[in-house]
């Protein structure tokens, strides 16, 4: 097992990671239909650059994904839940342990954990209030 050592690594966590997310039951529809095919070498480029800045410091233009969350919440009629991020979690913690080994990866998904609750904390508080309701696909 590898470390991750630099942005071709990250870029491959990203790559293999969305790769799944595309074709995953519950997250692939939602991921699929709101980026157009066209659209994912940007996005995953994007991402690329969002992560090698969080476990290298290096600058890249900064993103800020929580108005794209919170309009894909509201596309979907507010019903994103914990499951999807639970379910994102996974996969990402699934991806890092098949690839890599050691601090940053480590980091990575400490830094994933974080940023899931604050996603989820962020959709929910801006939520309209008649929507505020939790829709658990058990």
């Amino acid at each position: 097992m590898n470390t991750i050592k630099n942005r071709e690594d990250v870029s491959l966590l990203v790559h293999t990671f969305y790769g799944k997310i595309r074709k995953d039951e519950l997250l692939g529809p939602i991921f699929n239909y709101h980026i157009a095919e066209e659209e994912w070498p940007v996005h995953l480029n994007k991402l690329t650059n969002f992560w090698e800045t969080n476990l290298f410091g290096v600058p890249n233009p900064k993103v800020s994904p929580g108005q794209k969350h919170m309009q894909v919440d509201a596309h979907m009629n507010y019903s994103i839940n914990e499951n999807h991020f639970r379910q994102w979690l996974g996969l990402w913690f699934e991806t890092i342990d098949e690839l890599f080994v050691g601090d940053l990866a480590d980091r990575a998904k400490q830094s994933s954990l974080r940023m899931a609750n604050g996603q989820f904390a962020m959709i929910w508080n801006n939520r309209p209030e008649d929507k505020k309701q939790l829709h658990r696909s058990e």
